[in-house]
């Protein structure tokens, strides 16, 4: 460790390069509130259990609330000798209180100290996400009750395969999101064993008492082996490769409003506040804001994977290599939240052109799997029906016309099973009402699902 900060066993001064190059303060000063907390709890157990006096306590809490007070204004003074937040409080700690403030770190090292801050600020970080993820999820939902009439095309290969209630387009992002979340409070029920007390890899001599630190900052209970606290990262390694999907889920659906939203497509438009112009062409109008949130998925992606290739050569406990884990976890935590900040909005305030959605809704033979169904409840077996509805889709490709324009005599000639009845599941409206399977895009199934879902949310 550096010479200036630690002294005794150094001879010389740290060389200045070197402490540029070790110095991590330029990113993690974001861990000072955490820091401070976690000081704090582990300041009262040391007078707990008399490794210092309850003044000494008092004394240590409060000038550690004026340290984050005069940090969270901006007039702390940052110096790369002092290598990280850590460092930087407790150095303005010792200022304040001399020896008082040097009792501090008694019982603990910076790599439990480390992993204890790390693990409160992703915990609030979880929490924030989820928020976010909660919010989209209404977005999504409260747009329900007004295109509960609208039919879309379902698309498999982007091509259009069988007509689904536009509702159920928004309620396969909230069940996307759904997932997220879960897998977000998994996260964040195994990271919450406390690394605190742990020191450096081998636990203390010292009675110090690490339920109380534990229980004081709201984790289940003190991890249970000091050799992995200090190695353990896991928890971040799960944290962004939770976000690492948030951002494929965010990228999936940005990709599918971009395609909407274009004169091929037809079926959105989106909200003025939420698009760009061209610099040479007057016309545009860019859906520049979703592109980004498609673009910036590749960053989650790399974070998670950077920490992944961090980790896999480490030995136990630790190694300065875990410096880097940080910026991975922080960069990730940024993008995905900056992205489900403007989601909502984005959502709430797109519009679906009815007009041009239902004068193409006939287009693609979206009834072809309801008329193979039909077959099949009158005894025609499903491949026989499959072939049979595929030789009637050519036909209809050669005349350039509908199934439901096909006359029951010529779609006898096809199934002599066919009957007039026929014509209640044929074209795009009948096709969806067809639609009855538990989850599927038919309109009852689909109210069924929203009405849950604003129930969920409510």
């Amino acid at each position: 460790m550096a010479g200036k900060a630690w002294g005794g066993r150094f001879s010389e001064p740290t060389n200045e390069q070197v402490e540029l190059f070790t110095e991590s303060i330029s990113f993690d000063a974001r861990l000072a509130a955490v820091d401070v907390q976690g000081s704090q709890a582990h300041a009262k157990m040391l007078a707990h259990v008399g490794l210092i006096s309850d003044e000494e306590r008092d004394q240590i809490c409060t000038a550690l609330d004026d340290i984050l007070t005069t940090i969270q204004k901006g007039e702390m003074e940052y110096q790369p000798s002092l290598e990280d937040i850590h460092m930087h409080i407790e150095s303005a700690l010792i200022a304040k209180l001399g020896d008082t403030g040097r009792k501090l770190h008694t019982g603990r090292s910076r790599n439990d100290q480390v992993s204890t801050d790390i693990k409160l600020y992703i915990r609030n970080a979880i929490d924030e996400v989820d928020g976010l993820l909660e919010e989209l999820q209404r977005a999504f939902v409260s747009r329900g009750d007004q295109d509960i009439d609208i039919i879309l095309p379902g698309y498999t290969h982007l091509q259009r395969a069988q007509p689904v209630n536009a509702v159920h387009y928004w309620l396969a992002y909230a069940e996307k999101f759904e997932r997220d979340r879960t897998r977000l409070a998994d996260c964040r029920r195994r990271l919450n064993q406390s690394p605190l007390g742990a020191a450096a890899l081998a636990g203390s001599t010292l009675p110090i008492d690490r339920e109380i630190t534990a229980k004081e900052l709201g984790f289940d209970a003190p991890a249970a082996n000091s050799l992995d606290i200090s190695s353990d990262r896991d928890y971040l390694a799960e944290f962004t490769s939770a976000l690492a999907i948030i951002a494929v889920h965010l990228s999936g659906w940005a990709e599918e409003w971009i395609l909407w939203c274009t004169t091929e497509f037809g079926f959105l438009k989106l909200s003025d506040a939420y698009t760009t112009g061209s610099s040479i062409m007057p016309q545009k109008k860019n859906p520049d804001v979703l592109e980004l949130i498609r673009g910036k998925s590749a960053r989650v992606i790399a974070a998670s994977q950077q920490l992944f290739v961090l980790m896999k050569g480490l030995p136990m406990a630790y190694n300065r290599d875990l410096q880097e884990d940080k910026l991975a976890a922080f960069a990730a935590f940024d993008v995905v939240k900056s992205c489900l900040v403007l989601a909502p909005s984005i959502v709430i305030n797109a519009q679906l052109q009815r007009d041009r959605i239902e004068s193409r809704i006939e287009e693609g033979f979206l009834d072809a799997t309801a008329l193979m169904e039909y077959l099949i409840r009158k005894q025609v077996p499903m491949r026989t029906g499959h072939g049979i509805v595929g030789n009637l889709v050519a036909t209809c490709e050669a005349k350039g016309c509908r199934l439901k324009d096909l006359s029951v005599e010529e779609l006898q000639v096809a199934a002599p099973q066919i009957e007039e009845d026929v014509y209640e599941i044929l074209g795009a409206s009948n096709a969806v009402t067809a639609l009855t399977s538990y989850g599927s895009g038919g309109h009852e199934q689909v109210k069924i699902q929203l009405n849950a879902w604003k129930e969920k949310l409510s």
